[in-house]
């Protein structure tokens, strides 16, 4: 089945703790997960940052907010019990506890800033606010990488093979910029705009093909730069482009020798995001989180 949402975790979560007894969260994890039906990938699954496992996220805030409601309480680190209020809530027997819910306790009602905030109609209440948080960025960056994909297509071929220089050795491949803009010919250079080292003692070399097409790229395009790579000797290239490939190109590059890795636009426009190449900071934000051990007296 699919992860639940935080919200219809809160009620197991708090059945679970009505046997009175402190309960470890790891524990409690993986018993709802259990309960759930989760399959191994579901509970393994994670948020964009691949941080943390997004049920283990939900189940973390599920608690977290029947805390803020003073249904549950922290007796020691990283353990939870019901409070009375919480058994008074149990008593009641409800089909469902979600934030409207929580909305009769003031201290929940505190937590979320107002009754305006919770009665927010924008407000996804099935995503934690990590999720809130990462989805957003995500967001933000899909529309980035749209823009700088346009924006290289736009620029002019030499610049693109500058540019995925910069990338490589951003990334953390060797040699100078001299070295790594060593451009093998021009017209009939047999399929290779550029190498760089693959370290900077320079024990390997990668061969490097830089195509800005607006067409998917084929298997006859792939065949050429492997054969061009056969004709250095090399046993490494990388072809990047700024569209994408086909499937007989993909499986091409499965079969032969050499190793050839593919990049498309997207994953391209990824890194540059990811390595600083073409973008620069705008905000910072940091999340933080408690420092449990900072406040451990033992």
């Amino acid at each position: 089945m699919a992860i639940p949402d935080y919200q219809s975790i809160m009620l197991p979560l708090l059945q679970l703790a009505g046997d009175q007894k402190d309960h470890a969260m790891r524990e409690a994890t993986t018993k709802l997960a259990d309960q759930f039906g989760l399959d191994e990938q579901e509970r393994k699954e994670l948020l964009p940052s691949g941080k943390q496992a997004i049920f283990k996220n939900r189940v973390a805030w599920a608690r977290t907010y029947l805390k803020k409601a003073e249904l549950l309480e922290s007796p020691k680190r990283g353990y939870f019990q019901i409070t009375p209020r919480g058994l008074d809530t149990l008593s009641r027997h409800p089909e469902k506890i979600t934030n409207t819910y929580l909305k009769e306790f003031p201290e929940f009602v505190a937590f979320q800033g107002g009754s305006n905030l919770i009665d927010d109609p924008t407000k996804n209440d099935d995503e934690t606010p990590e999720e809130a948080l990462e989805n957003a960025y995500q967001q933000v960056n899909d529309s980035l990488s749209t823009e700088l994909i346009q924006t290289i297509k736009n620029g002019s071929p030499e610049f693109f093979e500058r540019l995925v220089v910069d990338l490589l050795l951003n990334m953390g491949y060797g040699g100078s910029r001299k070295e790594a803009s060593q451009v093998i010919g021009k017209s009939g250079d047999e399929g290779i705009d550029g190498i760089i080292k693959e370290d900077r003692l320079g024990l390997d070399t990668i061969y490097i093909q830089a195509k800005r097409w607006e067409n998917t790229v084929q298997r006859p395009d792939i065949q050429k730069f492997a054969g061009a790579l056969q004709g250095h000797r090399a046993k490494k290239g990388v072809f990047i482009t700024t569209s994408s490939y086909s499937t007989g190109a993909r499986k091409f590059v499965e079969k032969i020798d050499s190793k050839v890795i593919l990049i498309e636009g997207e994953t391209l426009a990824k890194l540059m995001i990811e390595h600083n190449v073409g973008v620069s900071p705008v905000s910072t934000y940091e999340v933080k989180k408690i420092d449990l051990d900072y406040f451990d007296e033992n």
